[in-house]
């Protein structure tokens, strides 16, 4: 075949990025789907300590019960209808705003630990300095698009006024987009006060400015903080990761069909009232999902059933027109180990074959999110990187596709040829932590281990992490609003 007409075949192809992969039967997803209506319709879901949701629901048409909401089968789903399949969140700084939903996954840190592994002290509380580690290691990492909410929890400040610190710290520290607080409405609020001061906006009509992650309490239970942490945010148009906490065993049902359903049926009521509060509120479909070891209570990541879940949930995500979140590199591992790398390599590629959009948990989470550690963040964004490199498919040489077979020949070598020396370097991924020296050269440097390699990749991105530059009158308006709230806060 002449090299024009293979050339030309090849140009005509389409792009090899790995899809989504589809595991449930049209059939099967149909089952699911009906499962969940039957739940909210006879189950019903609890929406505790506020009256305001109940008042809605009823509204909407709803049957409310005390506190317990029985959702008519197909309302959810209309109400649901009114969510974008895709949103864009801002960055200060434009070049990194983020589009959710848009065919490439956004990529955030751990959340929520309040322990870190110090390379020193070993496993101990987090500190706010520690937030900041992070929060510069999402800035400079080239994996992170987005620098998260709450990386790990500061238990050195106060609990009342934290929340304002790291708003702070994310605006000082990355021009990255961040995450809201939701441990309380009034942080909620404040947050969003935040983001309006750090932007320069006022007025309803934001574009999005935050994510929120909205727990829902499984099974079926919306309590009072989450649902008016909800509110708030989707009420100011901003968006809501409404995330199922599916543990297989302990909050969920045993078997992967019942925790689907009931899955599914959490998302689609929180979806439904973010629609209720303001239609066209943006929401991510989520699912934080893991097994329980009925004999000693611990948590199993990356099994099969795991995987079937992640990926069937994505598969009901984009049912529903939704983006979908899902979790990174998880793992129960105390340290970073082979424990550790194993089960953060087959949590990451669940995600990617589900058709993640929002992962959360991206990198730095041990002990199933009860500890942060830096060494495990530039380890997992290091795979992070490699999988980023599959959404931009199969790249075609700039030239003849045959050009350095033809210089090189039979029984030749590749090493000197034209095109690998011009792009070789840039073609082929390369671990910046995995030891790549030979036997001899590892011997002679004293056998350094991964965490080794992790520990001075660390220090190599704090010390050329710069923070980025903010207009002096933002600035000063920030620190302000901060200094007032926290004196409101303490009653002054």
């Amino acid at each position: 075949m002449p090299s024009s007409v293979l050339s030309h075949q090849i140009a005509a192809q389409s792009i090899g990025r790995i899809p989504p992969c589809t595991i449930l039967s049209e059939a099967r997803a149909a089952e699911i789907e009906g499962l969940a209506e039957t739940i909210l319709a006879e189950i019903g879901v609890n929406f505790t300590d506020n009256p305001a949701a109940l008042a809605r629901w009823q509204e909407a048409g709803a049957e409310v019960q005390g506190e317990r909401v029985y959702i008519p089968r197909g309302l959810a789903r209309r109400l649901c209808a009114t969510a974008p399949a895709s949103f864009v969140q801002q960055a200060v700084n434009p070049a990194r705003s983020v589009t959710i939903g848009g065919g490439k996954p956004v990529i955030a840190p751990v959340y929520g630990p309040p322990f870190v592994l110090d390379p020193v002290e070993g496993r101990r509380a987090a500190r706010f300095g520690d937030f900041q580690m992070l929060v510069r290691l999402a800035h400079a990492s080239e994996a992170i698009s987005h620098a998260g909410g709450t990386l790990c929890e500061p238990t050195d400040l106060p609990l009342e006024t934290r929340h304002l610190d790291m708003l702070m710290a994310h605006a000082l520290l990355s021009d990255k987009p961040f995450m809201g607080s939701t441990t309380d409405p009034e942080r909620a609020r404040d947050s969003v006060a935040f983001a309006r001061t750090l932007f320069g906006l006022e007025g309803d009509d934001l574009p999005v400015l935050l994510s929120a992650l909205i727990n829902i309490g499984s099974p079926l239970s919306f309590d009072a903080t989450m649902s008016e942490c909800l509110e708030v945010y989707a009420g100011a148009g901003q968006a809501c990761v409404i995330s199922a906490y599916a543990i297989m065993g302990a909050t969920a049902p045993v078997t992967v069909i019942g925790t689907l359903a009931q899955a599914l049926a959490e998302v689609m009521a929180g979806t439904a009232y973010a629609q209720l509060v303001r239609p066209g509120a943006p929401v991510v479909f989520g699912l934080y999902a893991n097994a329980l070891d009925t004999k000693t209570g611990a948590s199993i990541f990356s099994s099969p059933e795991m995987t079937q879940l992640t990926l069937a949930a994505g598969q009901l995500a984009r049912r529903m027109g939704l983006p979908y979140r899902a979790g990174g590199c998880l793992t129960a591992a105390f340290e970073p180990n082979a424990h550790a790398g194993y089960e953060a390599a087959n949590s990451l590629w669940a995600s990617q074959l589900a058709g993640v959009d929002f992962m959360l948990h991206g990198a730095g989470w041990l002990e199933s999110g009860l500890v942060a550690s830096p060494e495990k963040f530039v380890l997992d964004t290091d795979q992070i990187s490699a999988t980023l490199r599959q959404y931009d498919g199969l790249q075609s040489a700039s030239g003849d596709p045959l050009a350095s077979l033809r210089e090189v020949g039979p029984g030749g070598h590749f090493l000197g040829a034209e095109e690998t020396l011009r792009e070789g370097e840039a073609r082929l991924w390369k671990s910046a932590v995995l030891e790549d020296r030979t036997h001899d050269a590892w011997e002679a440097a004293n056998r350094p281990d991964t965490v080794w390699h992790a520990r001075q990749c660390v220090n190599r991105l704090l010390d050329a992490s710069q923070p980025p530059s903010l207009a002096p009158e933002r600035r000063a308006a920030l620190e302000a609003f901060v200094a007032r709230r926290k004196k409101e806060i303490a009653g002054l």
